[in-house]
């Protein structure tokens, strides 16, 4: 077996991994960056990118087939960024194969031994396909085979109501086929009632169809595709099933027991600084147990990383700065608190605003105003939440990941100028609408400014 001594092993060429190491080597690491499958990682290949691929075909009124060769033509373009070569030109030692932990410093990989000062473990995750009577034996889809279909389902059957299962949803029914979403309780349970319920009425509105607190129990092939059992005794038909239920960790195969690293079904431990109970090995991304299942915070986490590993440097990972989209039509983004949350954790301190897309002159004049709204939570003159929902609400979110990771006061949000006409007024005016109480209905200022108009001269 071959001997390698680096200074340190990233394992996963996902999102969080290969910013890792890019960054590792290009300020003077010797980076060895170890993958078993596809570089690129989940994002690349079956998640983010092909997504939002198929989205932005269906909306554009493709054929399925044409919808397909965009999706791989988006993910070839974008391949030679995350491939190996690239990373070997920068001077990483990619090896592409299984890794395992032999000891508290060392993992195997193919015909290699390699021996770290640290580790970084950013091995994502996988579909979580739920203990289902029958499930095993019935042909499914998950987000990693739907991209090998060549024709348009008859009839998609969603096992899930997350971002996951509403996005498909929606393109898959706009490219013409049945679709009926089974979620175990609210479709977009964590998110915002107020704003689901626009995304679900848009949905309905497209001919999918929802059957929320609907558990299935039994699945079984039929003639012609699947047939699903709900608790309730009712069964749903379907051509195929999409199972988007969840994702699991990519834990189980690193033999973590050698490596001293606790870890437990929903993935590594991690304290604060991302680092396990090893301290020479730290995780990211999907594989660290309670994070959030994104490809941005994946690549936020790497940065934390980078600070600690190459300059010895304290740094803390957080969340509560992160935003996340759902990008169905409606988009549907958040940031910190939900309204329901927030009441809970401020009480009587919470104020909670609004402003309504119905009242943005771009919104009127592209015909996107619908029912969108941002809502804002406020406790002590600072954003603690945010939803938008509505045209571009994964654009309109990103300024207040700014305010909220900053600690920016209304004051300073309502003090920006936005181009106008733009959807960008919208943040504008929900930050003014904080100050709207305190100076136009404020017996104090409609004083003071009495007392100055009568002696300006």
């Amino acid at each position: 077996m071959k001997q390698i001594k680096t200074d340190l092993c990233v394992i996963g060429a996902g999102s969080g991994g290969l910013s890792v190491a890019a960054g590792a080597v290009q300020m003077g690491a010797r980076v060895v960056l170890i993958e078993k499958g596809e570089m690129g990682g989940d994002c690349l290949n079956y998640g983010c990118v092909p997504s939002k691929a198929l989205l932005h075909a269906a909306s554009k009124g493709m054929s399925y087939s044409d919808a397909l060769t965009h999706v791989h033509k988006t993910i070839d373009i974008i391949a030679p960024h995350d491939s190996q070569e690239r990373f070997e030109g920068l001077g990483c030692t990619v090896i592409r194969a299984h890794a395992r932990f032999t000891s508290p410093d060392a993992v195997e990989a193919g015909e290699y031994r390699i021996k770290a000062r640290r580790f970084v473990i950013a091995t994502g995750s996988r579909p979580m396909v739920p203990p289902i009577e029958g499930i095993e034996d019935v042909p499914y889809l998950t987000n990693e085979t739907l991209w090998s279909q060549t024709a348009l389902p008859e009839h998609l059957v969603i096992l899930g109501g997350g971002p996951i299962g509403m996005e498909m949803a929606l393109a898959h029914r706009r490219f013409g086929a049945k679709v009926t979403i089974l979620e175990a309780g609210r479709v977009l349970g964590r998110d915002d009632p107020e704003a689901v319920k626009l995304v679900k009425e848009a949905l309905i509105a497209e001919g999918v169809k929802i059957l929320e607190h609907s558990t299935v129990v039994k699945v079984a092939t039929e003639p012609g595709g699947v047939a699903l059992t709900l608790a309730k005794g009712a069964v749903c038909h379907g051509s195929h099933l999409l199972v988007a239920t969840g994702r699991s960790a990519n834990s189980e195969s690193l033999s973590l027991e050698h490596a001293d690293v606790d870890h437990n079904r929903g993935g590594i431990k991690v304290n604060d600084q991302l680092r396990t109970s090893n301290r020479r090995i730290y995780a990211i991304g999907d594989v660290v147990s309670g994070t959030p299942q994104f490809t941005h915070v994946a690549g936020y986490q790497a940065g934390v990383v980078i600070r600690s590993l190459l300059f010895g440097l304290p740094a803390k990972a957080a969340t509560h700065h992160i935003p996340y989209v759902t990008y169905t039509a409606p988009e549907l983004a958040q940031i910190g608190l939900t309204e329901e949350a927030a009441r809970k954790a401020h009480g009587k301190a919470l104020e909670v605003l609004r402003a309504d897309y119905a009242g943005n002159d771009r919104a009127i004049a592209s015909e996107r105003a619908g029912g969108g709204f941002i809502k804002l939570m406020v406790v002590k003159s600072r954003p603690v939440g945010v939803t938008i929902v509505g045209p571009e609400a994964g654009e309109l979110i990103a300024l207040w990941s700014l305010a909220i990771a900053t600690n920016l006061k209304m004051s300073k949000i309502a003090g920006m100028v936005a181009p106008y006409p733009t959807l960008a007024e919208l943040n504008k005016r929900a930050a003014s609408a904080y100050f709207t109480p305190r100076l136009f209905d404020s017996s104090k200022v409609k004083t003071v400014v009495k007392l100055v108009q009568r002696f300006l001269p």
